[in-house]
């Protein structure tokens, strides 16, 4: 059987932190950023989504609590004795 020897790759070589951060600002120059227009609009569908969303879980939750206590039937409501004076 013969050895087989590693062949060093492109990921075996490190690159110093100069060099990284002239990568990292290269690639960022390529990206193309939103408009402040662009940015509003997406802003505002987001949001419009995340209320969106919370109306929902926020029904469904109320909805099978109160499916919940309806199969149980646990009492919503505890009378509290008054103290006698």
């Amino acid at each position: 059987m013969s050895e087989s020897r590693s062949v060093s790759s492109s990921r075996d070589k490190r690159t110093s932190p100069t060099t990284f951060y002239r990568q990292v600002v290269a690639e960022l120059r390529k990206v193309v950023w939103p408009t402040q227009q662009q940015l509003i609009t997406y802003f505002i569908v987001v949001l419009v989504f995340v209320l969106a969303v919370m109306t929902l879980v926020s029904l469904l939750d109320l909805g099978f609590g109160r499916a919940m206590f309806a199969i149980f039937g646990g009492e919503t409501t505890t009378p509290v004795p008054t103290p006698a004076q």
